[in-house]
């Protein structure tokens, strides 16, 4: 088994990085594992209660889960992935079965952020974007998907996610074996990881 590991800041381009290399392994078995599948269950706590929570923040993240089910998967062992609802701030009631296969992504801002998490992984990639390029797709994202109105996002942005950002995410970059600039706009970068990736599973 072969374990990606993906970070970047919200809105970097990390999910068009991850469809490449789906193009790449079509033919291959492959599972991408969302980090933000992992959040915290916040069933217990009310709406204003978890409209209250700093989602990215370390804290925010079921890490011991997301641990159990990428080292069970690297045993051989099948996981019932977690579903996470953007519209109630909580776990759904639906899983997703995971079969182990040969490559397992794991894509999210903080993919690279413990220790433990990146010894599991074969290779590490950060999708570096801009920060302007980022809040706009945030808005683009944030209004079409998740009911939030422009000023809305600009606000959480200032007030969250540049911070976060610069406190517990761009330090991560220091620890990917290959950093993406502009993401998935960034054709040459991403024909070298897909040539490496190619390399590497190759009998």
């Amino acid at each position: 088994m072969y374990i990606i590991g993906i970070a970047g800041g919200t809105g970097s381009g990390k999910t068009t990085v991850v469809k490449k290399i789906m193009e790449t392994l079509r033919n291959e078995s492959v599972a991408v594992i969302p980090q933000d599948s992992y959040y915290n269950d916040n069933t217990l706590l009310s709406m204003e209660e978890r409209k209250r929570i700093n989602y990215d923040h370390p804290d925010a993240f079921d890490w011991k889960l997301l641990y159990r089910h990428i080292h069970d998967l690297r045993n051989g062992k099948a996981i019932e992935q977690p579903t996470y609802d953007y519209i109630t701030s909580n776990r759904m009631t639906e899983t997703i079965h995971i079969e182990p296969c040969e490559v397992i992504i794991i894509e999210g801002i903080m993919a690279l952020y413990r220790k433990d998490m990146r010894d599991l992984m074969d290779l590490k990639i950060f999708v570096d974007t801009d920060s302007d390029v980022r809040l706009i797709r945030n808005i683009l994202r944030d209004t079409v998907e998740r009911g939030r109105t422009p000023q809305m996002v600009i606000d959480r942005y200032l007030q969250v996610l540049k911070p976060m950002h610069e406190e517990f995410i761009e330090p991560t970059k220091r620890f990917a074996d290959l950093i993406i600039p502009e993401g998935g706009c960034n054709e040459q970068a991403v024909d070298i990881m897909k040539t490496y990736i190619k390399h590497r599973l190759r009998p």
